[in-house]
Formats: structure tokens, sequence, C-alpha cells
């Protein structure tokens, strides 16, 4: 079964700019599933955001691109000349684009420096604009996320850096939710007077969505345990003292658990009432259904196209996903990454 799902989705994507309905025996729901090949030959496409317009824009992390998709027609938009990929997880990352994107051009962009991360506006073509910078950086655990939440600040996620104690220290910015205004000062309502910080104790977090106003946020785990986390203000999500559930005092446990084998969780997404998780290790997405504040059991979805990284809800109301099959000679397709559109 798992051989005719496979290669049915590796037909499915073999042409891009064609409608594929797989069929039910060969995927990974109850019914058959829409899926477009929207664009191939990337190189790690790392965030996935759309423009007002309706057109998708992401980065890719080690050519330090910014590239449009209308339709299939892939065209760059800058090259973040400032970034600096690290041979491991760094390089360019997360995207969010501004409120006011229609009138300044801009976009907001998590990106690794010779020294730390950084985030920065970016008006397409111009220099960035730094922000928030002083986000221990490091060859892994350099964290990436950025998100417009619903409250209208930025969000990010951050690595401890490779550096455990970075991540239970309220004065480092490494492992650690961070929220802010578009000029990197802290929000309303963050737990410290002065800080940006809104969570600690995280080793690697890299994806966060929310559910009406509540926040989930992926974060991989070390040899055992990767983890989802509803991420609540001044909460402490217990790495290093703990990696998956456990019962040390003043430490907030994960929502979800998964084996590192199994996910390695990167983008998340709420899409249709359900919860859609990249993982880059267990190569598929995993879906979680939500009512309420209820979230069910995960099911594994997308098996077929190897090391899943990036999830966005587009627009047009389909599910856009971004492999990440390059950065570690994934496979199928590990010299050609691409960008999926489903129905989910």
């Amino acid at each position: 079964m798992r051989a005719r799902r496979i290669a049915a989705a590796a037909a499915c994507t073999a042409v891009a700019a064609t409608l594929c309905v797989m069929p039910a025996s060969a995927q990974d729901g109850p019914s058959a599933l829409a899926e477009r090949t929207l664009a191939t030959k990337l190189d790690i496409p790392w965030d996935i955001e759309f423009l007002p317009d309706g057109s998708g824009i992401f980065t890719e992390r080690d050519t330090r691109k910014i590239k449009k998709i209308k339709g299939t027609t892939v065209t760059e938009l800058d090259t973040v000349e400032q970034a600096q990929t690290t041979g491991g997880e760094g390089g360019l990352l997360g995207l969010a684009v501004s409120k006011t994107f229609a009138t300044d051009n801009s976009v907001f962009i998590y990106y690794s420096t010779a020294s730390d991360n950084r985030i920065a506006k970016l008006k397409l073509g111009g220099t960035p604009q730094v922000i928030v910078s002083g986000i221990p950086k490091n060859r892994y655990h350099n964290g990436g996320g950025l998100e417009f939440g619903p409250d209208g600040y930025l969000w990010a996620t951050t690595g401890d850096g490779q550096n455990t104690n970075n991540a239970q220290n309220w004065n480092s910015l490494g492992g650690k939710v961070l929220r802010f205004d578009t000029a990197g000062k802290p929000a309303a309502g963050n737990p410290r007077s002065g800080s940006i910080v809104y969570s600690i104790g995280h080793r690697n977090v890299q994806g966060i969505t929310w559910v009406g106003n509540t926040a989930y946020a992926t974060e991989f785990g070390n040899s055992k345990t990767d983890e989802l986390n509803r991420i609540e203000a001044g909460k402490n999500y217990g790495w290093p003292t703990c990696e998956g559930n456990c019962n040390t005092a003043g430490m907030t446990n994960p929502v979800k658990t998964w084996s590192t084998s199994q996910a390695g969780p990167a983008g998340i997404a709420f899409y249709k009432n359900a919860l859609y998780i990249g993982a880059v290790t267990g190569k598929r997405v995993w879906k979680i259904p939500v009512n309420g504040t209820s979230l069910g059991t995960p099911q594994a979805v997308f098996t077929g196209y190897g090391r899943v990284r990036a999830v966005a809800p587009a627009p047009d109301g389909t599910l856009w996903l971004g492999t990440s099959n390059q950065d570690n000679n994934g496979s199928p397709g590990a010299n050609d990454d691409r960008i999926i559109s489903t129905d989910g």
C-alpha cells in the first residue's frame, strides 16, 4: 500500500502545473485529494507567505533569495546579501509580509549573519533595516519562524544556538518565543516589562500558528521526543531539563509529542479545522484535528514528498507545502525541491 501511495504521489508531482487527483487507494485520507505541483527545481523553500494579490512569496534558505510564485511562474524578487548560510540550519529563514505591503512593498525576514540571527524589515530591492539582533546563532538550532499573530504583533521562534544555557536565561533571545512590534519593541502584555521574550525553555522552535487567539509552536527534540506546544505568556517549556513530558515543577508539558524519528516538526498551519505540521525527519505531514481547544489524534498524510518543511494556507482555499530534500540528501527528489498545492 505504501509503495502504491508513493508511486502515485511521484506521478502526481512529475508534471508541473497539472491538476492531479490521487486515487483513494494511493493517498492518505479517506477521499481522493487534489494535488498540484506549482514549482520545481527549488532550493530549500523555507517559508511561504502570500501577497495581497494572492500570489505566493517564499524564502530559499541557502540561495538567500526571496521569490514570488504566481500560477506556476516563479520570479526572483530579491537576494538578501546580508544573510549567511551556516552549513546546517541557518541562512534566509522566516518571512512575514508587511500589513501595508501594497504601499510599502516590504516584508519582514529572519536571517543568519556571521555573528547572530536577526530580524529586519526589508523593502524589496533595498537594504534590510534590522529591528531585532543578538539572537544566538550556530550551525544548528537557529529557529527561524516569523509570523504576524492575530494580535497584530510579530512573533518569532528561536533556537538555543547549540548552547542549552540560553533556553532558561530570560536575558538571552535563544530558545524562546519572541513577541514585538514592527519596530522591534516589546509587545504590550509581554510577561516581563521591556522584554520581547514571551516564553522560555525551548530547544529549537521553527513553526508557529494560531487557532483563534491560541498559539501553537513546533519544537525539535534532542534524541527522544519532538513537541507541539501551546504557547502562553511567561511559561517555561522545560528545555534542557525536560524533553517531552516531565513532572518538574514550573515546567509546561507539550500538548503532543512524537519520537524524533517520526517528526522533526517544522512549519505549521491551521487549515480546515486541523493543524498541519511539516515533518522533515519523518518525511510526512502530521494532521491534527482541532475541536475548540481539544486536539485529536495525529494522522500521517502526504508521505510521498520526502522532507516537508513549509506549510501555508493560501488565499484560494488550498494548502501549500514546501519540501526540504536538498538539505541532507533526502528522497524522493533530493535535488528537486518543490512547492505543492493541495485541497488538504
